[in-house]
């Protein structure tokens, strides 16, 4: 059994060489806690070790933070509590959403995020990609047709220039 606690150690030293690099050649770090949403593995996970965690982060300087549910696990109701705590406390952090999802649950698990204040997606076109341990072979990646659609429903500004993003889509089409 190796010895997390040295493992978490070592990766708080590197994530504060990282952010001391990016600091001094102007750019800028984008840090993600994993199972953000919820740990079906039997870990231990609830909010207060996501809030607990985010301050850490914080007092490192980052800036950046991305929520990340890499097997789909993640429902509306979690991530609306975890970014409508979490925003108002850290304004001087950019929160964003690393969703994995379904066709049947995308849209709840947008919603949730955009309503509780986050403006960071990240996405694949088709929602192509994911994690190889999901308990369900259709869950993947959030798909960024559909974040677009949501963003555009709501008059968000979301600076993708479509008729590019109309081409990438179509290759990827072709590819896959």
């Amino acid at each position: 059994m190796r010895n997390t606690h040295k493992t978490i150690a070592e990766s708080i030293e590197a994530l504060k060489a990282i952010i001391e690099m990016a600091q001094n050649h102007n750019k800028e770090v984008v840090a993600y806690l994993s199972m953000g949403f919820g740990n079906p593995y039997g870990d231990p996970w609830n909010p207060e070790i996501v809030a607990e965690w985010t301050e850490k982060l914080s007092n490192m300087g980052v800036k950046i933070l991305s929520l990340s549910d890499t097997i789909g696990s993640s429902t509306g109701e979690v991530i609306s509590q975890l970014f409508s705590s979490l925003i108002p406390k850290y304004p001087h952090i950019e929160f964003g959403a690393h969703l994995h999802t379904t066709l049947q649950t995308w849209h709840e698990k947008v919603d949730a995020a955009y309503q509780s204040g986050c403006r960071r997606f990240d996405s694949a076109i088709l929602g192509y990609g994911g994690c190889p341990m999901a308990k369900d072979e259709l869950t993947g990646n959030m798909p960024t047709e559909k974040v677009l659609s949501y963003l555009n429903t709501k008059k968000a500004e979301h600076g993708v220039k479509m008729t590019r993003f109309e081409s990438a889509y179509n290759k990827a089409l072709d590819v896959f």
